[in-house]
C-alpha cells in the first residue's frame, strides 16, 4: 500500500538574544524619525547657487540647462508660478532656493534629470 504525502513547509524558529555594545556617543533612531530630522536641518533655510552645485555636484551651467530652464520644471519651480525657486530678473540679482522644496523636487525628479534626453 502507498501513501500518498501532501507536500507542507515545515518552518523552524530559533529564537536567540544577543547584545550589540552601542558608543555613548550614538543613538538607535527609526528610519522615520531620521528622516524627521533631516527635514528639520533644511527648514526655514535657503540655497544659493554654489550651495545647490555642492549638493547636485554639477555646475551652474549644467544645473540651468537640465534642472532650472526646461520649461517642464520651470512652471515648477518659478516662485512667480507658486514655486520655490527665485530666477533672477536683472543683473546682481542671485538665485535663491527654499533648501527643504528643493531637496525634495531633486529627489523625487531624479530620474527626469538625469536621464538622457
Amino acid at each position: 500500500m502507498t501513501t500518498l504525502l501532501q507536500d507542507t513547509e515545515l518552518q523552524q524558529h530559533l529564537s536567540t538574544t544577543i547584545t550589540i555594545p552601542i558608543p555613548s556617543d550614538s543613538v538607535i533612531i527609526s528610519k522615520v524619525e531620521l528622516q524627521e530630522l533631516k527635514q528639520q536641518q533644511l527648514k526655514g533655510l535657503y540655497w544659493t547657487m554654489k550651495d545647490l552645485e555642492a549638493r547636485v555636484n554639477r555646475k551652474h551651467e549644467w544645473i540651468k540647462d537640465n534642472i532650472l530652464y526646461p520649461p517642464t520644471f520651470k512652471k515648477i519651480l518659478d516662485v512667480d508660478q507658486g514655486g520655490f525657486v527665485f530666477y533672477p530678473k536683472s543683473k546682481g540679482q542671485t538665485w535663491s532656493f527654499h533648501a527643504l522644496k528643493m531637496a525634495e523636487f531633486l529627489d523625487k525628479n531624479f530620474e527626469h534629470i538625469f536621464s538622457e534626453k
